[in-house]
């Protein structure tokens, strides 16, 4: 093993303690993971590279250490999706109509990094706004999964919306990354490429600075390779923040304290609703394995009903879609991004739009616009708000009864890029078990548990009470330990 893969593959946490007992210093951890990202580009995993920043930072950080100032992240290297606007560099959202925008602002969430000493590698690949299951949607082409089917070349998903950041903390392009979930989009990644990402509270992490998708359901988590990575980086990226509204005036909890704590006596949920119809019998499986490791780690197991879920998703397909729909009308060649000449206004806003939007995001302004246009509006947006509410109630039932629940993350392992980009359908049901966790505005861990027939990976979820991610963190790293997961893609690119 080279020098530079010994350290593009350490964790999160043993990186941070490499660097305070100066066994090497950010620069030269920077540089491995800078040599990483040109050999991997294949992957597609990053849309703007920022190297030069990168070693400035770097140096800024190893200045700090030696002066004895050094902050919570300082000198580690970390990738942030193209949603955060960062000041000064490309922040495109992967979509044609904001390419060539650089922010003169900075998202809250990567602030709070800056100011914690992290290092910025550059900008990673996502779906279009975030709409996707399966990083295809991108206006920059799609992420391929580091993992490859065994004896297969088939290229695969990485998973949506956050399927760069997942790609890079997989094939080690970065220490950790920061993502957005919106009705799964950082569990499903991370239970596709093997790694840890955690879907904080509504509220928990400010969104100011993070480009909308569906404002009520969108939320900032980090992906890292372990639970306890997740909750050093949750643990810089939250915090109360006045810029927005619906950001909690709550203290941030020491989240990594949390990881390894006795979890003997919790009560865990496992809810009948998520046993469905064609489950593969590998997800059955791994699922039956994990309630085993959560028992044999002291906790009692208790089933549960959430009878609204089978609505769920067509309650998110109405919501998201609307709240879509009202976002992005700003993209209209008027102040920044994409503008396309036309013979007066409307022609202009037309041709930019047209030109600007890939296929998907179209679908969903124009399901959006429909659900919520009159004569439509009681029947499909007001009904599906009531659906949430009852949503919402199942899990403030169940939460009498138990402390966490315990389901699998998705209903499959990654699949073949192309194999589901033209049934639309099809590829939204791989959001069947994580959307609730969203419209309740619940947090929701996925901690990688186990592999496939085809040594492909499997994630677990964990789904928590509002803002008690702290009984997250100790369950999933009860789960960690159990399922001691160490597999990595085999590297082919």
């Amino acid at each position: 093993m080279s020098k530079d893969s010994a350290l593009t593959g350490l964790t999160l946490r043993s990186a941070l303690d490499g660097l305070a007992n100066r066994s090497f210093s950010s620069e030269e951890i920077t540089r491995a993971h800078l040599d990483a990202i040109e050999g991997a580009r294949a992957l597609n995993a990053y849309v703007v590279e920022t190297p030069e920043r990168a070693l400035e930072m770097a140096r800024a950080s190893d200045a700090r250490r030696a002066s004895g100032d050094a902050g919570p992240l300082d000198g580690a290297p970390l990738g942030i999706k193209d949603l955060f606007c960062t000041e000064g560099v490309e922040s495109t959202a992967a979509s044609n109509i904001l390419r060539g925008f650089k922010p003169t602002y900075e998202s809250t969430v990567t602030a709070n990094l800056w100011r914690d000493g992290a290092v910025m590698l550059g900008k990673l690949n996502m779906d279009e706004f975030a709409m996707g299951s399966s990083n295809e949607t991108s206006a920059w082409g799609p992420v391929v999964n580091p993992w490859r089917a065994r004896g297969g070349d088939a290229d695969l998903t990485p998973g949506g919306s956050s399927g760069g950041s997942a790609a890079a903390v997989a094939a080690d392009l970065c220490l950790g990354a920061t993502a957005t979930d919106t009705g799964g989009s950082i569990r499903q990644p991370a239970a596709f490429t093997g790694t840890v990402g955690i879907k904080p509270t509504y509220g928990r992490c400010s969104r100011w600075g993070i480009v909308a998708f569906a404002s009520s359901l969108d939320q900032a988590g980090p992906m890292g390779r372990t639970v306890e990575d997740a909750a050093i980086l949750l643990r810089s990226m939250a915090g109360h923040d006045p810029k927005d509204s619906t950001s909690l005036p709550v203290e941030t909890p020491d989240f990594p304290a949390f990881c390894g704590q006795s979890v003997k006596g919790l009560r865990v949920g496992i809810p009948k609703e998520y046993r469905v119809e064609g489950m593969p019998a590998e997800i059955e499986a791994l699922w039956e394995q994990g309630i085993a490791w959560v028992r044999d780690a002291g906790c009692e197991i208790v089933e549960v009903s959430l009878p609204h879920t089978k609505y769920a998703l067509p309650a998110y397909y109405i919501v998201a879609p609307a709240e879509a729909s009202s976002n992005l009308a700003r993209y209209d060649g008027m102040r920044y991004g994409l503008r396309v000449e036309g013979a007066n206004l409307i022609e202009t806003y037309e041709q930019t739009r047209a030109e600007g939007f890939g296929a998907e995001v179209k679908r969903r302004i124009l399901i959006g616009t429909y659900v919520l246009s009159a004569g439509y509006y009681d029947a499909y947006y007001l009904k599906a708000l009531k659906v949430r509410r009852r949503i919402a109630d199942d899990f403030d039932q169940a939460w009498e009864k138990v402390d966490a629940l315990l389901t699998p993350t998705a209903p499959s392992a990654a699949f073949a890029l192309g194999q589901k980009s033209d049934d639309p359908v099809a590829m939204y049901l791989n959001d069947i078990f994580t959307v609730t966790v969203n419209l309740a505005g619940l947090p929701g861990m996925s901690v990688p548990a186990g592999l496939d027939a085809q040594g492909l990976p499997l994630g677990l979820q964990l789904i928590g009470r509002n803002l008690d991610e702290g009984t997250l963190f100790s369950l999933g790293s009860a789960i960690e330990k159990a399922a001691d997961f160490r597999a990595k893609p085999q590297r082919w690119w």
